[in-house]
């Protein structure tokens, strides 16, 4: 057993929380992290961690959740017809292409 205990959440002097949490995600989800850290490097011409673009994207959606008028209803989900269905790939193979996406090789 871990005799060490960090609290999940604590507060930041700038009026925020801290929170410590483990998130399991498709490697297709970790690979959309990192291009969102390389957009948010290149913006920032710094390199830039997958919990700042994990954060930034949060920060993002809670602020366009907000900016939306009370009555605007959200757009319409497209119907499964015309979404196209993927091929199906090992987890292993899904791994790879996402890792090459992360790295810039794929």
């Amino acid at each position: 057993m871990n005799d060490r205990v960090t609290p999940a959440m604590h507060a930041l002097p700038d009026g925020e929380a801290e929170l410590t949490l483990v998130v399991r995600l498709p490697w297709e989800d970790v690979a959309r992290l990192g291009q969102e850290a390389a957009r948010l490097a290149s913006q920032t011409q710094r390199p830039v961690t997958l919990e700042e673009a994990v954060s930034h994207r949060l920060r993002s959606a809670r602020a366009a959740a907000h900016a939306k008028p009370a009555g605007e209803q959200p757009p319409p989900v497209p119907s499964a017809s015309s979404v196209s269905s993927l091929p199906s790939r090992p987890p292993a193979e899904q791994a790879r292409q996402a890792i090459e996406r992360i790295n810039g090789t794929a």
